[in-house]
C-alpha cells in the first residue's frame, strides 16, 4: 500500500529558538555604537550570527539564516559582511541581508570592509573590491598561488586608498586600490604570514607568522623594530592594548594566550588554556582593560586586566558544549532549566529565559581534591562523559539532587545544582571485585530525592542514599536480572521498582522489601524505558522499534504502537500524560495519544534527535541531534491556539521541518545596533473595532461616574462658613480682552444690589452652547463633544444646567444636545460618557422636557435606539455566561 505523503509540518509543534550555542572557529568583531555608547560583539554559528552587547554579554539580535554556513565574518559602522561559499553578503540592523555581491567563482576567505567599498579574496587567489552601495565590482586583483597567496589582510591606518596583503610564502604587498599600484614588496621572514594587525603607533604593524614569530615592523621605513617568538604553533590573533599600557596579546592553536610587554619587549604572563581549542578571535576593547575571546569550543570570554602583574581574571562568559550533548533533561517543575550531559564530559544548565541564568556543572574527575590542585582543566584526572542521569528538586538544597552514570564506568557520580559542582560520593557496589568489566547502565532517582537505584551491564540493581552514598540493598539473588539493565525507574511514592533487561523481561520489586511481584516477558529487548508517575504509564522502547505501554498498577499492556523505522534513542511524556513523544534514528519524531491510541503527529528533521524533554509546564519541547552543539526549543501550538488533531496512518511520510536555528522567523529580543535610515512607523489602534461592538472611552471614572450625585457631593464639600467679601472690591465689572467680550469676575456690593441675578439677561453662551447650536445645522457633533469630554464634573453640570431658556440656552440647543447623544449611540464610541450625559440632562429638565413637543419627539428617538443597544448588549452577555457556566461545570 502506498505511503500517505505529508505536506505539513509538525502539527503540534513550531520551531521557536536553539540555546546553548555561542560560538565556532570563525574569529568575532566588535563595533562600536556612537548613539547606544557601547561596544557590541558579532558572532557567527553555523548559517547564523549573533549579536551581543559587551557589557553584560547579553544577546541583542540574531540574523536571518544564510543557505549555507558562514565562513567569513566582518563589520564596519553601518553593515555586518557574511560570506558562504562563493558570495558576500551585507545585513542591515544585524538582521536582514540588503547586499548581495556576486563575482568569485571560489570560496571567500577573507573580507575587509573599507570605507565605502568591501574587499573579499577567495581560495583562488583572486582578490576583489567592491563598493558597497551599487554592488559592483571596483577592482580585481589577481595573484599567482606559487608566488603569492594572499592569508591576510589589513588597511593601515592613515594610508589613503591603500591596503596591505600577507601571503603564505611570507612576503607582503603594499598596494594602492585607487590607482591599482604595487608600491611596495617586503621581503617577509622565511615563514607564512597568518594574520596582520595594526598597532597603536602610526606606520607600526604586527605580523603574525606559522613559525609562532611575532614581528613589530614599520611600514614607512621597512624596518623591524621587535620580535617575538611564542613557543605554541602559528599565531592565530593579535590585538594591542589601548587604555594606556604598551601590551600586546597573540592567540595559539591550543589554547593558550601569550602577553607581551613592548617596552620590556618581553613576554608578561600567559593565560593558559583560555579556551579548549584553538583562539579563533581575541580584541581588546578600545580605551578599556577588557579583552575579548572566542574558540570553537563553543565559548565567549571576557577577561579584565585590573589586578598586579597584567593577569587578566575572567570577567563575564558564555559557554556550552565544546562536543554534542548526548542526553538531556528539564530540572524542576517551573520549566525554566535544561540539565545536559555532552561527549565533552561536561554537565550544563541551559536556561530558557535567558543566556545569564545558563550556568556550567563542570566535568566530572576522579580524584576532586587532586584535580583542584593540578586545575580545573587536568584532563587525565576527567571521567568519562555522562550517558544518563536522573534528577530532583525536593532536597536539593540539603544535598546532591543528580545522579549521572559515565560511559562504560562502574562508578556513577552525584552533582549538586544549587553549588554548580560535581558532588562528593562516588556510587559503586561493595562487591564491585565481583563484577569486574561491569559498568553503569542505567540511573534514577525518586520523588522524595533520599534514594537512587543503578543498573549495571552485569544485570545488578543497586539502592544507595544519596545523601550518605551508603549503599542499601540489592534487587535479586545474586542478581536482578540475567543481561544488562536497560532501565530502572520507581514510582512517585516509593512502592515499586521496575527493572528492564536485555533478557527480554520486565520485573516489579517492592522498594522496601526488595520482593519481586511481578515479570512480564517481551518479545525484543528493550532500548529504554520511561514512567509517568502521576499516572503510572510505562512506556517501552524494543529493539524491534516498537514501542509498549503498561500500567503498573495492573502490570499489563495498556497500549501497543509500531514505532519507527530506527533504533528509539530517546522519549518523553507531555505533563498530563496524555502525548508520549518519540525520537528515533530515522530522523523523526513522532506523537502518540494515550486515550485514543494514535498517532497524532510526525515530522521529519534534517538530523536525528538523540534526546528530547518536554517541559514541566507543556510549553516547549527540547531536542538534542547528532552532531550538533545547539539545544532546540520547539513551541507547543496546542497551548498558544486552536489545534485541531486526526489520528495518522502508520505509513505516514512526514515532511522535513527546518531546524529553528536556521529560520527566519526567530522572535528575539531585537535592539538596532544600526541607525535606521527610515523612522519605525508607530501603531496606532482605531476608534472603533469592530461595527458590532460598542466602545467604551478612555476617560477616568471620576469625571463621570458621579454626575448624577454630584449636588450630594458638593453640599457635604460645602464650608462652615461663608467666604469673606475681599476688603476693596473694585467699582467696575472687569472684562477678559478678546473679540467678544466676557466678566473676569463678578463682585457686587451687598448694600445696594439684589443678590437674586437674572442669568437669562447677564449670561454669555459658552463655547459649548455655541458650538450645539451650529452643529444643529450641518450634523456634525466631533468638536462639541470634544469640548464636553475636556471638562471637569462641576464644568458638565453647569453646563448642562445652562441648556434651558431660562438660563441662557434654548430648545433648539436642547435638541441639539438629545441628537449629540443619539450620534453617540450611533457610532457605538464613548458608551459611558452617552449614558451620564444622558442621565443627568433628564435629571435636571425633565419637567421641562415633558412640556416641549420637539423635545419629547427627540426623546422617543433617543429611547428606541438606547434599547436596541441595551438589547445587544444583554444578549452577548448571556452568551459570555453561558460559555462560562458551561466550563465550570465541565471542570467540577
Amino acid at each position: 500500500m502506498e505511503a500517505e505523503k505529508g505536506n505539513r509540518g509538525s502539527v503540534l509543534f513550531t520551531g521557536y529558538r536553539s540555546v546553548g550555542i555561542y560560538s565556532n572557529h570563525i574569529p568575532h568583531v566588535v563595533r562600536y555604537h556612537k548613539k547606544h555608547k557601547q561596544f557590541y560583539l558579532v558572532l557567527a554559528v553555523g548559517k547564523s550570527f549573533l549579536t551581543y552587547n559587551v557589557n553584560k554579554l547579553g544577546q541583542v539580535a540574531v540574523s536571518n539564516a544564510l543557505p549555507e554556513d558562514i565562513t567569513c565574518l566582518a563589520a564596519d559602522r553601518m553593515l555586518v559582511f557574511a560570506s558562504y561559499g562563493n558570495l558576500l553578503k551585507a545585513f542591515a540592523r544585524n538582521k536582514e541581508v540588503v547586499y548581495t555581491y556576486k563575482g568569485h567563482d571560489a570560496e571567500i576567505h577573507l573580507v575587509l570592509p573599507f570605507g565605502d567599498h568591501v574587499i573579499s579574496v577567495d581560495t583562488n587567489n583572486i582578490v576583489i573590491i567592491w563598493d558597497v552601495q551599487t554592488q559592483e565590482e571596483y577592482l580585481q586583483l589577481n595573484f599567482e598561488k606559487s608566488n603569492f597567496e594572499v592569508s591576510a589582510i589589513m588597511h593601515p591606518s592613515t594610508y589613503l586608498n591603500k591596503i596591505l596583503l600577507g601571503s603564505q610564502q611570507g612576503a607582503l604587498q603594499l598596494w594602492n586600490v585607487k590607482t591599482n599600484k604595487l608600491l611596495f614588496n617586503f621581503p617577509g621572514w622565511q615563514a607564512g604570514v597568518t594574520v596582520l594587525q595594526q598597532a597603536p603607533a602610526v606606520d607600526v604593524v604586527a605580523v603574525g607568522l606559522t613559525s609562532g614569530k611575532i614581528v613589530i615592523h614599520n611600514i614607512k621605513f621597512d624596518e623591524t623594530l621587535m620580535t617575538f617568538q611564542q613557543d605554541w604553533g602559528p599565531i592565530t590573533a593579535i590585538s594591542f592594548r589601548t587604555d594606556g599600557h604598551p601590551i600586546m596579546a597573540a592567540g595559539s592553536p591550543i589554547g593558550h594566550i601569550g602577553l607581551w610587554d613592548l617596552e620590556e619587549k618581553k613576554l608578561m604572563s600567559q593565560m593558559r588554556e583560555a579556551h579548549l581549542t584553538a583562539i579563533a578571535g581575541l580584541t581588546y576593547v578600545q580605551g578599556e582593560p577588557l579583552l575579548i575571546t572566542n574558540g570553537a569550543d563553543n565559548a565567549i570570554r571576557v577577561w579584565i586586566f585590573d589586578g598586579p602583574g597584567g593577569q587578566g581574571r575572567l570577567l563575564r562568559f558564555r559557554l556550552g558544549h565544546s562536543a554534542p550533548p548526548t542526553f538531556i533533561r528539564y530540572h524542576g517543575q517551573d520549566g525554566k532549566q535544561i540539565l545536559s550531559a555532552g561527549q565533552d564530559g561536561a554537565m550544563h544548565s541551559f536556561s530558557t529565559v535567558h543566556d545569564r541564568y545558563s550556568k556550567s556543572l563542570g566535568h566530572g574527575s576522579q580524584d576532586k581534591a587532586k584535580a583542584k590542585k593540578v586545575g580545573l582543566r587536568c584532563r587525565s584526572l576527567r571521567l568519562p562523559p555522562v550517558v544518563s542521569f536522573a534528577s530532583e528538586i525536593a532536597r536539593q538544597s540539603d544535598w546532591d539532587g543528580i545522579i549521572a552514570c559515565h560511559k562504560r564506568k562502574l562508578s556513577c557520580t552525584t552533582w549538586n545544582f544549587v553549588r554548580s559542582t560535581m558532588g562528593a560520593h562516588k556510587l559503586k557496589p561493595p562487591n564491585f571485585t565481583e563484577i569486574r568489566g561491569a559498568y553503569a547502565t542505567a540511573v534514577e532517582i525518586t520523588s522524595c530525592g533520599n534514594f537512587v537505584v543503578i543498573g549495571l551491564s552485569s544485570g545488578n540493581v543497586d539502592m544507595y542514599n544519596i545523601q550518605s552514598g551508603i549503599h542499601r540493598c540489592s534487587y535479586g539473588e545474586p542478581r536482578a536480572h540475567d543481561g544488562a539493565i536497560r532501565g530502572v525507574v520507581v514510582d512517585g511514592l516509593n512502592q515499586m521498582t521496575i527493572t528492564l533487561g536485555s533478557d527480554n523481561l520486565i520485573k516489579f520489586w517492592k522498594f522496601k522489601s526488595k520482593e519481586l511481584l511481578h515479570t512480564i516477558d517481551l518479545t525484543a529487548p528493550p532500548t529504554c524505558a520511561l514512567l509517568h508517575r502521576e499516572s503510572g504509564m510505562l512506556a517501552v522502547a524494543l529493539d524491534d522499534f516498537g514501542i509498549k505501554v503498561f500500567d503498573i498498577e495492573t502490570c499489563k499492556l495498556v497500549r501497543q504502537f509500531p514505532g519507527h523505522n530506527g533504533k528509539i534513542n530517546d522519549m518523553t511524556y507531555s505533563p498530563d500524560g496524555r502525548w508520549l513523544m518519540t525520537a528515533s534514528m530515522d530522523c523523526t519524531v513522532k506523537v502518540w495519544d494515550f486515550p485514543s491510541g494514535c498517532l497524532i503527529d510526525c515530522f521529519l528533521l534534517e538530523s536525528p534527535v538523540v534526546s528530547l524533554t518536554m517541559s514541566p509546564t507543556g510549553d516547549y519541547l527540547a531536542t538534542a541531534h547528532v552532531d550538533d552543539l545547539s539545544l532546540y526549543l520547539w513551541s507547543n501550538k496546542s497551548m498558544f491556539s486552536l489545534v485541531s488533531l486526526r489520528p495518522l496512518p502508520s505509513n505516514y511520510e512526514p515532511a522535513v521541518v527546518m531546524l529553528p536555528g536556521a529560520t527566519e522567523d526567530i522572535e528575539e529580543d531585537i535592539v538596532e545596533v544600526e541607525d535606521a535610515s527610515e523612522d519605525m512607523m508607530e501603531y496606532e489602534s482605531p476608534e472603533q473595532l469592530g461595527e458590532q461592538l460598542i466602545t467604551l472611552s478612555l476617560l477616568p471614572e471620576s469625571r463621570w461616574k458621579n454626575l448624577l450625585n454630584l449636588d450630594v457631593i458638593k453640599r457635604r464639600n460645602k464650608p462652615k462658613e461663608p467666604p469673606k467679601l475681599p476688603k476693596a472690591a473694585p467699582f467696575f465689572l472687569p472684562t477678559l480682552p478678546g473679540l467678544v467680550p466676557r466678566f473676569g469676575a463678578e463682585a457686587q456690593d451687598e448694600s445696594t444690589q439684589s443678590k437674586i441675578v437674572n442669568l437669562g439677561v447677564l449670561a454669555q453662551k459658552s463655547p459649548f452652547c455655541v458650538q450645539l447650536e451650529e452643529s444643529l445645522d450641518h450634523n456634525n457633533y466631533d468638536i462639541p463633544l470634544k469640548i464636553i469630554k475636556e471638562l471637569g464634573p462641576s464644568s458638565i453640570d453647569t453646563e448642562i444646567r445652562n441648556l434651558a431658556p431660562e438660563s441662557g440656552g434654548s430648545v433648539q440647543v436642547m435638541q441639539s444636545f438629545l441628537k449629540m447623544i443619539g450620534r453617540m449611540l450611533e457610532t457605538k464610541l464613548d458608551f459611558e460618557l452617552a449614558q451620564a450625559y444622558l442621565a443627568l440632562f433628564l435629571k435636571i429638565h425633565l419637567r421641562f422636557v415633558s412640556s416641549q413637543p420637539t423635545l419629547l419627539e427627540e426623546v422617543s428617538t433617543l429611547s428606541t435606539n438606547l434599547e436596541e443597544t441595551w438589547r445587544h448588549m444583554q444578549t452577548l452577555f448571556n452568551q459570555s455566561l453561558c460559555v462560562l457556566n458551561y466550563m465550570k461545570s465541565a471542570l467540577l
